[in-house]
């Protein structure tokens, strides 16, 4: 039991935090389905953070909206109660308090478990409380995750047509939404139903089960229909089609497969219910709204594309852009679209541990049999959405996602539900030996298809060649992989400018900034490399870089292999300039001011100001005196310039003035002055710190002895007297790394091609500390040096433009234009193996992302072969789209389809390419 923990009275801020910390790991330590969680304000909570954590190091970089606090005389005040007034709407529906939509974990609010938030709220009071139950997700791969917006429903009562909204989980049964709704309306057990009233239609009635709603694909701010028995009968002023053009659903004969293409449940004769082919393409008009589902049974039937198929468009359920984009460019690739209208449930593979039972190709040939059958009637793919919540837990919720990332799991999903190896034999691997490169490639190839045997591999695998060098041995090794699709990294032409202000830690120089451009992907050993270049560094000195923040060094950039996303544009970054042999003692000097204070002006806090000066000691015993010199030394450049005597010369009176000289060999102290200052006190105001942050120091004296070969920090208290002598405005007005409001609009004339973003991705490099390959010929982890070539390319070429960077500091999208070929994209040069065949594709379909990190929107561009036009999909908006349009800054995957060998692609929007079948 912790001290005091029962008591409400106000702890320190240590004992707070030490409390909280150890609830939190209990509770981390223990985390299961149905465990309580709440939601507070990250504003509220980041202030409380920094109340506790002021004074421990593990805060040093405040928010925006503190950062005019000082961090080193300044207290952090406690905060006031519990506040999420900001991330509540302000009037919810149905009357219980909901929090707005939208918003982010980490940055709108955070997640704390009941005993952290009960500590909290026995301390703060405040509120209002939001408790949000973990649920489990997923059906292969559980996750568990916290329900942070549970499903909100419409209920439309059928008496009045009066609505009211309710929330549940999506994990509640059906048996407890109708307790819900007869609580609410105040209707008895047995004289209520209730309707699945997706987009108006009754799409299925809700049987009192143990269902869960989730089951059942009903979706956030979704309608669903309450009929209440009188007389015996249901009185309800709703039609059973209330748009007209609903598609009937009819009894037709089984196929062969006992499995329906929905994967729904068959009728206890044997029989399926489905659609009606006829029926279905009968009802299709060019340009209709109306709005259709793919989650109503639906019988397997080979068919051919119904007329305008292709064309109709796929409903938002909430933030499902990502998705929709995605499908809309699979379920135009033509092989795909050729082989789910046809009949394929021979290989549907249910027993492959490593697929989701065949339900996910099933669900996806559904959907793709409705968008090519169902004319210009948008799609809503309730049931996709569902499948895909249960096998990838990762893309449920209501939260924007990454169309890649999806792309990636459907292609692989859906080769393990077609596989058609239904027992995968063990290969072990064989070493490439120095045997020709086509056996091992061909060895490698056999290998991979004696386990995975799909459409997926036949139509959208290739296979790339991977060189592995070790820097100690040479030792190299290759292997042959299959690949997907081409996560090509975004070109290494795309530069960076970056300003760094360089200091002389011997005084032999003012500071001056740099300004210098360096290739966004590099790392800090390469900034290093161009600074010293700008400022013509010696053979034998050197730069540390060191980031400033609130006039204090806040890090040291000294790993060379740190990427420069680290450092942000609005940073302020400095590289002390010194001799390599300097000494191994570093000494920081900080500066402080006293302020004024306006009732009494002796009294005032000492504030930090201008830029912390470095040098390093070379004494192994090093006293006050010591620091003192190296003090003035540092400062030497700043002197101001002195008046020495006066001159008369024709009749007039001029002034010889002494200016401050930059040579090494000036000092603000000579040999006589240093003498004098060994006899009394310090001439300089310098205080020591006592710890890492400096929020304890001491005076320094003369005498103090301090131990070498470890960072010194010390405070220059400046009086009169050092404003007199030193020019501080050299030390202040740090630029920053990169000024916004220098920067040139983007324009096309920054354009990369597709293909420097190919070469770029395969380019030699060495492989990073965190991915070490071991050598077997060294046995260690080496950091080798490797090198991708492409070996066989597949009939359908998928490009990821990789627009999105993430890092430990930061995450960046890049908008930069990128150029690709729509026709005629000749890849022959790049493929290694030598079978004699051209590599020229055709473009077919693009994925595009609009906006930044964390939202957007999603859309489509694809083209209909057939028609040889192009469509631009944005959710359920289908048009039409020139060719000479769909270039553009937004393309984020791109889907290419090869050309069969001695076809006339042609050129521009007239060309007739036929494609390889």
């Amino acid at each position: 039991m912790m001290e005091n923990e029962a008591s409400c009275l106000p702890h320190t801020p240590e004992e707070e935090k030490r409390i909280i910390d150890e609830l939190t790991r209990q509770s981390e330590a223990n985390v299961k389905e149905g465990n309580l969680f709440y939601v507070i304000s990250n504003r509220w909570f980041s202030s409380w953070k920094m109340y506790v954590e002021q004074g421990t190091g593990e805060n040093d970089k405040w928010d925006s909206e503190s950062q005019h606090m000082d961090l080193l005389s300044s207290k952090i005040n406690r905060p006031g109660p519990i506040d999420n007034s900001d991330i509540v709407e302000k009037e919810s529906e149905g009357g219980d308090l909901q929090l707005r939509r939208m918003l982010m974990e980490e940055l709108d609010y955070v997640l704390v478990s009941q005993e952290v938030w009960e500590k909290l709220f026995n301390w703060y009071k405040g509120g209002p409380s939001l408790p949000r139950k973990m649920i489990s997700q997923g059906d292969i791969n559980k996750n568990l995750m916290v329900e942070v917006y549970p499903l909100c429903l419409k209920i439309i009562d059928s008496r009045d047509n009066s609505q009211a909204v309710i929330w549940l989980s999506k994990k509640a049964s059906v048996q407890e939404l109708y307790e819900k709704v007869r609580t609410i309306r105040g209707i008895e057990q047995q004289k209520a139903c209730i309707w699945d009233y997706f987009n108006k239609q009754k799409q299925s009635l809700l049987n009192a089960s143990n269902q869960t709603l989730e089951q059942l694909n009903l979706q956030m701010d979704q309608e669903v229909l309450l009929e209440v028995q009188v007389d015996g009968n249901y009185s309800s002023q709703i039609s059973m089609d209330s748009t007209g053009n609903e598609l009937a659903l009819v009894t037709v004969e089984p196929s062969r497969s006992s499995m329906t293409i929905a994967g729904g449940p068959t009728l206890s004769n044997g029989h399926s219910m489905g659609y009606n082919n006829n029926m279905l393409q009968g009802s299709t008009l060019s340009g209709s709204a109306s709005t259709d589902t793919d989650d109503r049974p639906y019988a397997y039937n080979p068919m051919k594309k119904g007329d305008k198929g292709g064309l109709a468009g796929l409903q938002n359920l909430g933030n499902t852009c990502f998705m929709n984009s995605s499908l809309q460019c699979l379920v135009h690739t033509p092989p795909l679209v050729d082989y789910f209208l046809q009949d394929y449930s021979d290989e549907i593979n249910t027993d492959n541990p490593l697929g989701m039972h065949g339900e996910l190709a099933l669900a996806f040939g559904e959907l793709l049999r409705k968008l090519w059958s169902s004319g210009r009637t948008t799609i809503a793919p309730r049931a996709f959405k569902g499948k895909l919540a249960r096998f990838a837990p990762q893309f449920s919720g209501y939260n924007q996602h990454d169309s890649q990332e999806l792309l990636a799991f459907l292609l692989d999903g859906l080769h393990e539900d077609l596989n058609r190896v239904k027992n995968k034999p063990y290969i072990e691997t064989k070493d490439s030996d120095g045997r020709p490169d086509e056996e091992v490639a061909d060895e490698c190839w056999k290998n991979h298809k004696a386990r995975n045997d799909s459409l997926i591999v036949d139509v959208c695998q290739g296979q790339y060649k991977s060189t592995l060098v070790c820097p100690s041995c040479a030792k190299v090794s290759i292997t042959f992989d299959p690949f997907m699709y081409l996560s090509v990294p975004l070109p290494s032409t795309v530069t960076r400018s970056m300003t760094v202000t360089v200091l002389y830690g011997d005084g032999r120089g003012l500071p001056m900034p740099y300004t210098v451009t360096l290739i966004k992907d590099r790392s800090v050993k390469d900034l290093i490399e161009a600074l010293g270049t700008a400022c013509c560094l010696k053979s034998d000195e050197s730069l540390l870089l060191a980031e400033i923040y609130e006039h204090r060094i806040y890090r040291y950039l000294e790993s060379p292999s740190e990427h420069l996303s680290s450092i942000k544009p609005d940073e302020r970054i400095v590289a002390y300039r010194y001799s390599k042999g300097a000494g191994t003692t570093r000494l920081e000097i900080m500066h402080r001011r006293q302020e004024k204070c306006a009732l009494d002006p002796l009294k005032g806090q000492r504030k930090l100001f201008g830029t912390p000066l470095v040098t390093y000691l070379g004494e192994d015993q090093i006293n006050g005196v010591d620091i003192e010199r190296a003090v003035s030394t540092s400062l030497s450049p700043l002197r101001r310039a002195v008046k020495l005597h006066s001159t008369k010369e024709n009749g007039s009176t001029s002034e010889a003035v002494d200016e401050p000289s930059n040579s090494y060999n000036l000092r603000s102290m000579d040999n006589t002055e240093l003498e004098e200052a060994s006899s009394r006190e310090l001439s300089f105001h310098l205080f020591l710190a006592l710890d890492e942050r400096g929020h304890t120091c001491k005076p320094l004296e003369k005498f103090s002895s301090l131990k070498s070969g470890k960072n010194i920090k010390v405070f220059l208290d400046w009086t009169e007297k050092e404003d007199e002598s030193y020019d501080a405005s050299y030390l202040e007005n740090l630029p920053e790394v990169h000024k916004a409001g220098n920067t040139a609009k983007k324009t096309r004339q920054e354009a990369i091609s597709l293909f420097t973003c190919l070469e770029a991705f395969l380019k030699e490099e060495p492989l990073g500390p965190s991915d070490m390959w071991y050598c077997p010929r060294c046995k260690e982890h080496r950091q080798a040096t490797k090198k991708l070539d492409l070996w066989m390319l597949p009939e359908v070429l998928v490009f990821h433009l990789k627009r999105f960077s993430y890092s430990r500091y930061s995450k960046n999208k890049l908008d930069s234009f990128v150029t690709f070929p729509i026709h005629n994209l000749d890849l022959s040069r790049y493929v290694m193996s030598k079978d004699g065949k051209p590599y020229i594709y055709e473009l077919y379909a693009i994925s595009n992302h609009y906006g930044g990190l964390g939202g957007g929107h999603y859309t489509a561009y694809a083209k209909l072969i057939d028609e040889n036009r192009w469509y631009h999909f944005d959710d359920s908006h289908v048009s039409p789209v020139s060719e000479s349009d769909i270039k553009t800054s937004a393309a984020y995957v791109l889907f290419y389809r090869r050309v069969k060998s001695g076809s006339n692609t042609g050129e521009g929007d007239a060309s007739e390419t036929h494609m390889a079948s």
